[in-house]
């Protein structure tokens, strides 16, 4: 049954980066038909996710750990070609292989439950038995499930710092950075121990006046390679703190920062060394409590993000420690909505297997609520897709 306004579909995709699309391509391959049984909405301009806003100086050669989509290689890459072109290209020959059909630009406003107050309208209350509604620009759809994808590039988090709106040069988040030029002949303090951080800082080290390092705790650099015991031992720690429902930490919290030769080489000639995180800014820089000074002309913030999951905020799924507890990709407090790319899934091969997981979940959701069955051969063709 169709009512006005509201289009049924069985799942909605939110989010067609890594682990939207990787869902999507999860559906497909056990049955689901794009815009007939589920619907991928994506609220960037092109393909690409979020890899397709990263500056461009940030080379192919340059990204660590991009794990191929299920079901087709990322071969041939030229390794000096930007990032965000070559995963750009990528995820648009992958969407139109599978024909996933994908919506965009479609900004997702809210998803609540089924029958709930305005705009939603139901007069029989058929919607509100087991229904999601999902509020988008394009017109508003009612799901059996939902997975969530929205990554964290929407959220770009930035600290308060006392005396921050005194200071008279520029502030800016690591999410806007497009290069080293912007920073030609200034003197500059990065704040944050993440990758990006170290990255940007080491690209504009050599075209400043000066830079500062500036991080919460001491950086831990990781030698060799990110092998899989290393990984399942990072996805547990980040597993733990989900199960009691607290907010994910960051990746390189738990991994530490890959120690490549271009790091090593800015370590050696001091780039990368680190002070402890100031206590003030002032209008011509920042200060330490205990009287250390640093003359500044642009604070980049690289502190990292926060979920997107702002549009969820209807269902009430967060907990008192202000994450949202799961079991697998499924949420505690609605078994319907699954979030994928999300705390321990927040890394190329874990997004791939959450989708995955995330699907065979939602398909015996609707087995269990409709007379859809699940296909034993299917159901394992899936299990066994990377």
């Amino acid at each position: 049954m169709n009512y006005t306004g509201v289009r049924e579909v069985e799942v909605v995709v939110v989010g067609a980066g890594q682990a939207g699309l990787a869902a999507a391509f999860h559906l497909r391959r056990v049955g689901f038909e794009p815009d007939r049984d589920f619907v991928v909405l994506d609220h960037s301009p092109r393909p690409g996710g979020a890899w397709q806003f990263r500056w461009p100086t940030l080379t192919f050669e340059k990204v660590h750990g991009m794990h191929a989509l299920p079901g087709m290689e990322l071969t041939g890459a030229d390794p000096l070609r930007p990032s965000s072109e070559v995963i750009g290209a990528y995820f648009e020959r992958y969407e139109r292989t599978f024909g996933l059909r994908v919506h965009r630009p479609v900004n997702v406003m809210a998803v609540r439950e089924g029958g709930g107050p305005p705009p939603w309208t139901d007069p029989a209350g058929t919607l509100g038995r087991g229904r999601l509604l999902v509020a988008t620009s394009e017109g508003d759809y009612a799901a059996r499930a939902l997975i969530n994808a929205t990554g964290t590039w929407d959220r770009p988090f930035w600290p308060r710092f006392p005396g921050q709106e005194m200071f008279g040069g520029r502030q800016l988040h690591s999410s806007e950075y497009r290069g080293p030029e912007d920073f030609r002949g200034a003197r500059i303090v990065v704040v944050g121990g993440g990758t990006s951080a170290v990255q940007q800082l080491m690209e504009i080290a050599p075209v400043a006046a000066a830079t500062t390092w500036v991080t919460r705790r001491p950086p831990v650099f990781r030698e060799g390679p990110f092998d899989a015991e290393r990984g399942r031992a990072a996805v547990a720690l980040v597993e733990e703190r989900v199960r009691q429902g607290l907010p994910p930490r960051s990746v390189v919290s738990v991994t530490g920062l890959q120690m490549t030769e271009a790091v090593r080489r800015a370590r050696e000639g001091g780039v990368l060394e680190r002070l402890p995180l100031f206590a003030r800014l002032t209008p011509t820089g920042v200060s330490w409590d205990d009287g250390r000074t640093v003359e500044a002309d642009v604070i980049l913030y690289a502190t990292g993000f926060r979920a997107a999951v702002d549009h969820l905020a209807p269902l009430h799924l967060r907990e008192p420690g202000g994450g949202i507890q799961m079991d697998g990709t499924r949420t505690l407090r609605d078994p319907r909505v699954h979030l994928v790319g999300y705390g321990p899934s927040a890394s190329t091969i874990g997004a791939n297997r959450a989708g995955r997981a995330a699907v065979g979940d939602i398909r015996r959701l609707i087995a269990a609520t409709t007379s859809r069955p699940v296909d034993a051969a299917t159901e394992l063709a899936g299990s066994l897709a990377s």
